[in-house]
């Protein structure tokens, strides 16, 4: 009994979170968004959810990616659009120009999308300068694409419609619509 009213209590509090975090940093959502489990951490703004999003943040909620929580996060002018019916679990996406995924997208546990390289490749700038000559490129990932667990997705890449991305997979270039990409870094490998 008392572990039945401890679980209650701490999807109360896990409730009372998402709810704060959405509406504090302004989140653009649709009805039916908030179907997360655990806590989601936001940071920045300019993000949209659409409907049906189903989000999984924390230990309990994802055995393979459960050492994460799910972050969104975005940079001066950086936005983060997720369209409807979508799923991400223990993930963190980071946006300094713009993250597109679509619809009924899987987003597998503890995978990591950037947009950007966080910093300078040049020495001397990442030393005096660290906020400067920092490279973006907008990340797009189409409709019904699954990334498998631990997936690492980078700047400029767009990943096509109903594509696969192998678990463990670091993709730098694009990749097109309808095929299996895996591997360091990713490479075909059939398509569908």
């Amino acid at each position: 009994m008392v572990k039945k009213i401890w679980n209650v209590l701490r999807s109360l509090g896990d409730w009372c979170w998402n709810w704060f975090q959405l509406k504090y940093h302004h989140v653009k959502y649709e009805p039916g968004f908030l179907n997360i489990h655990g806590r989601l951490f936001i940071f920045g703004g300019n993000i949209r959810i659409g409907k049906h999003v189903a989000v999984n943040s924390g230990m309990r909620y994802n055995p393979i990616g459960g050492d994460v929580s799910t972050i969104l996060r975005t940079h001066q002018n950086g936005s983060i659009a997720i369209g409807d019916y979508t799923g991400i679990s223990n993930s963190c996406i980071v946006s300094y120009d713009s993250v597109t995924i679509g619809s009924h997208v899987l987003i597998g546990g503890s995978c990591k999308i950037y947009d950007t390289d966080f910093h300078s490749l040049k020495a001397e700038i990442r030393r005096d300068s660290p906020q400067e000559d920092i490279k973006s490129k907008p990340v797009v990932i189409e409709d019904d694409v699954f990334v498998g667990a631990h997936t690492i997705i980078l700047k400029g890449v767009t990943i096509g419609k109903g594509s696969i991305v192998g678990a463990g997979s670091v993709v730098t270039r694009s990749i097109p619509p309808g095929e299996v990409w895996g591997g360091n870094p990713a490479k075909f490998i059939r398509e569908l």
